[in-house]
């Protein structure tokens, strides 16, 4: 799972939330941080990405547009869930409209979380 954070207290929590699944995470700190390491993994090396809105250099929705744009089969078919304390209406239509596949609000309920990933990718449990 590829963990798009760039709040160290907000890395910690997703990845103790994902860990306790069995979640293996690897971290980027911004955008494009996100889109340059999704790019240069093999395909379909990331069953999901979870990805945060508001980040330096490049923020979520850019990075989530980047991936889905580029010239690889996993790109259009990975699974990128925005996580953002901006949960209004425009918020997740901006997201889904950027190329995401759901939207979670911060602070991030963890059986949310759990149950967005496993629509996502296909798993009764992350």
């Amino acid at each position: 799972m590829l963990l798009c954070e760039d709040h160290p207290l907000n890395k910690q929590i997703a990845e103790k939330l994902l860990s306790k699944e069995g979640v293996i995470t690897d971290w980027a700190r911004n955008g494009q941080e996100a889109v340059e390491r999704f790019d240069t993994s093999a395909e379909d090396f990331y069953a999901a990405i979870l990805m945060d809105i508001r980040m330096p250099v490049m923020d979520g929705l850019e990075a989530a547009r980047r991936i889905r744009k580029l010239s690889r089969p996993d790109a259009k078919s990975v699974p990128i869930l925005a996580m953002s304390a901006n949960a209004f209406a425009e918020d997740v239509k901006a997201s889904l409209a950027a190329g995401m596949n759901a939207h979670l609000p911060k602070p991030i309920d963890p059986q949310a979380l759990y149950q967005a990933l496993a629509e996502q990718i296909g798993k009764e449990k992350c």
